[in-house]
């Protein structure tokens, strides 16, 4: 017999009504009585969040301090054993924000999504562009997509972030737009240039994917879609020259490009090393470091628009002169004159170092400037990969004129290791694993990576073709003209994998297509901050479609990550993303044209399929169709580290194990509970946290994701104080071998790591 309380209440409901009182009227009853609907269980009853509640409340509390105490009771009830108080937190987060916004509203006169728009255009907190390519008609019919249930989905953590850093703000830092009118403002803009007939179909099909959260878009896309600024890409990578004015125009390039929020990748390897000759004076170039730190100045003084400091990777070859003092850019110990902390240095290997590494630690390593072996050589080393790399730096090491400095192998790895430890970089670059898998090297080579190590595309630098002195209406003008070069431009999404049925063939190909679809569409849509970028990303049209909710996955489909059913199952998942990834730009490319330089590709020799085993009937008949229709994308697959877009999806952050299985994250004025996604008494023992993991698993891991990843991954290493270096070192070989292109940060236990926002997707 069900019980009731003396006044013939169930307990529940006497809960509804004390928790509600002091609220006098409002939503909160509604929601209360919803919460008790959907969630069943001894440990989910209400009587539990009303005796939490009435230890926080005081006499005299206001309204706004009685919802924030009540949603703190609740995230506090969040616990190993009762996960989803972290869902009831967030219906109550929604019910006060959805009550201050409709009185906000009201009191500006705003009703209605189209309304809302029209005064959000003329505030210039919305583009014009939306209004201006979408009727009324159409902006109310998309009103109708909109679905108030999927606010449900959201964890608190991901309901708090995206209520204070991604919906339209006033002036005064107040949102004016609900989760869902976020998801549905960037579909329309991502929809914006479909043809007429079939666009709201497509808004539609946008709107869905990122509210039902099985894709989310980058960072930059969510925040910056539907705004008058978009620039809607995440990363830039610059190769700088050799010259004065080169290296003063990347510097200027990322300053424009920090300046509107994305984040950089610098390649520093052409240009010559402390000592080297400037215009035949030996002993005058002052080398890499000091451009380091004007990059690093640079990261600090252009902060984003006061948000954060722009951030940026710089890369290095190993076979740099000056690569003993890079390696101490962020260190503790040294000269600090010679430091730069604001930046992440990253190292861009042969195949050649790891093959020494692996043979004899002891054997010599020649360090050269690339200014002199070009002056000598009549060739820059670095503008070869593989086998004719390895003959040219063997003749550099010969050839007398050249100058080295020779060092002992083992001490340079010492220092990277140490380096690495102590601050998690150097990021890894395998420039010869990256080159060869590279399916468009035939218009030219890939020297590094972003800032999050996920971006792998063709490179070139910008040249100074003329400066000319001209009259034009009267006024004497000076211009200069540049040679593009090929400025990297990269636009992330992230399929969640957690959130799909990733065995469902069909149910992948569908919104796989539909990811690649939106952005594409990013390239025609996107502001940019430089022309280079825009010359670049037109040209080859690629884009970075990657994965977030990876161990959610895995622990979904009740699979441990240190098993061979782990490696079997990526394998196969990634294959199925690939091929739907591959299928949907060709078909692009039958609607809408192929990228400039498909001609002569891999993608149309075959040599793509060939170089990643692709056979059988399903992928021959792929092949012939990417022969025949093209693809209209240079570059596909880029697995980004994901760290924000995947706490708004409630899932785990990229491929990444979790970090932890459950804790409650202290932010200003706040408890927030962090909870690996669906966890159980089933999927609790699945969800092994990250620093506990055998690392040798997560980079065999890697190496079979990495075949089906036409660009790379961003994989991080979690170590202990009990691993050796030798260990460390035995797993980035283990990587090489295994076909990983790129490794991210080496997060030990102990170290604190500075996340990447411009390429969580």
């Amino acid at each position: 017999m069900e019980q009731t309380n003396h006044y013939g209440q169930r307990p529940d409901e006497h809960a509804v009504l004390d928790i509600a009182a002091p609220f006098e009227g409002g939503a909160v009853g509604a929601c209360l009585e919803g919460i008790r609907q959907d969630f069943p269980g001894q440990e989910y009853e209400l009587e539990i969040l009303s005796n939490k509640f009435r230890s926080f409340r005081k006499p005299g509390m206001k309204r706004t301090e009685l919802y924030d105490s009540l949603i703190q009771s609740a995230a506090e009830l969040t616990s190993r054993e009762a996960p989803r108080w972290e869902f009831i937190a967030a219906r109550i987060r929604y019910s006060q924000f959805e009550e201050e916004l409709e009185e906000r509203l009201a009191g500006l006169g705003i009703s209605g999504f189209y309304g809302k728009l029209v005064y959000l255009t003329k505030e210039g907190l919305y583009g014009d562009y939306i209004l201006e390519h979408y009727t009324e008609e159409e902006i109310r019919e998309a009103e109708t997509f909109l679905d108030q249930e999927r606010n449900k989905l959201f964890t608190y953590s991901g309901l708090d972030l995206l209520i204070k850093r991604y919906v339209i703000q006033n002036h005064k830092r107040q949102p004016l737009e609900t989760p869902q009118e976020m998801y549905l403002g960037i579909a329309l803009h991502l929809a914006m240039e479909e043809k007429r007939d079939c666009r709201m179909a497509w808004v539609r099909r946008f709107y869905d994917m990122l509210s039902s959260m099985q894709v989310t878009m980058a960072t930059p896309t969510l925040s910056n879609a539907r705004k008058p600024f978009h620039q809607l890409s995440s990363c830039f990578i610059d190769t700088v020259p050799d010259s004065l004015e080169g290296i003063y125009r990347s510097i200027d390039n990322f300053a424009q490009v920090s300046k509107f929020g994305g984040g950089m990748g610098l390649y520093f390897g052409k240009v010559r090393a402390t000592g080297g000759s400037i215009r035949g004076f030996e002993g005058a170039a002052g080398g890499v470091i000091r451009w380091v730190k004007l990059v690093n100045d640079t990261a600090v003084a252009v902060d984003q628009l006061g948000m954060r400091q722009g951030a940026v990777a710089v890369y290095l070859d190993a076979w740099h002169k000056d690569l003993p003092e890079f390696l101490q850019l962020r260190t503790n110990n040294g000269d600090d004159r010679m430091k730069a902390h604001d930046v992440f240095p990253a190292i861009c290997y042969p195949d050649l170092f790891w093959k020494m590494a692996k043979e004899d630690l002891n054997q010599p390593w020649h360090l050269m400037c690339p200014h002199e072996i070009l002056q000598v050589k009549g060739y820059s080393l670095e503008d070869s990969f593989g086998e004719e790399w390895e003959r040219r730096y063997l003749d550099c090491v010969a050839d007398g004129r050249i100058s080295k400095r020779t060092v002992v192998l083992k001490d340079i790895v010492r220092l990277i290791l140490r380096s690495q430890v102590e601050t998690g970089t150097p990021f890894t670059f395998n420039r010869d694993v990256v080159n060869r898998a590279n399916p468009n090297g035939h218009k030219g080579m890939i020297y590094c990576s972003n800032l999050c190590t996920e971006i792998a595309q063709n490179m070139a630098g910008i040249e100074t073709v003329s400066t000319e002195i001209r009259e034009e209406n009267g006024d004497t003008v000076v211009v200069t003209t540049t040679k593009a070069g090929e400025f990297v431009v990269c636009n992330l999404a992230s399929l969640c994998l957690g959130n799909i049925d990733v065995t469902d063939e069909a149910a992948v190909r569908e919104i796989t297509a539909s990811a690649v679809r939106a952005l594409d569409n990013v390239i025609g849509l996107n502001f940019y901050p430089l022309p280079y970028a825009k010359i670049t990303n037109r040209r080859y049209r690629s884009i970075g479609l990657g994965v977030s909710g990876y161990h959610h996955m895995l622990a979904k489909n009740g699979i441990t990550w240190e098993s061979e059913e782990h490696l079997r199952f990526a394998d196969e998942v990634f294959e199925r993303i690939n091929f739907a990834a591959v299928e949907a730009s060709s078909d692009l490319a039958a609607e809408k044209g192929s990228y400039d330089y498909f001609e002569g590709s891999d993608w149309e020799t075959g040599a793509y399929f060939d170089k990643r085993g692709y056979t059988g009937e399903k992928w021959d008949g792929l092949r012939r169709k990417v022969a025949r229709q093209g693809m209209r994308n240079a570059y596909l697959v880029a697995v980004a580290p994901t760290s924000s877009t995947s706490i708004l999806c409630g899932t785990t952050a990229g491929v990444d194990p979790v970090m932890k299985r459950y804790f409650l994250e202290e932010k200003k004025h706040a408890i927030l509970p962090r909870v690996a996604p669906e966890l159980t008494p089933r999927t609790y023992w699945l969800y092994k946290e990250a620093h506990l993991v055998d690392q040798t698993w997560s980079v065999r891991a890697a190496g079979a994701r990495q075949r089906h990843i036409d660009q790379a991954q961003s994989v991080n290493l979690y170590i202990t104080n009990e691993y050796t270096m030798r260990q460390v070192l035995n797993l980035y070989i283990q990587a090489w071998e295994e076909g990983v292109k790129t490794i991210y940060y080496v997060r030990s236990k102990a170290l604190e790591v500075e996340e990447c926002e411009s390429c969580s997707s």
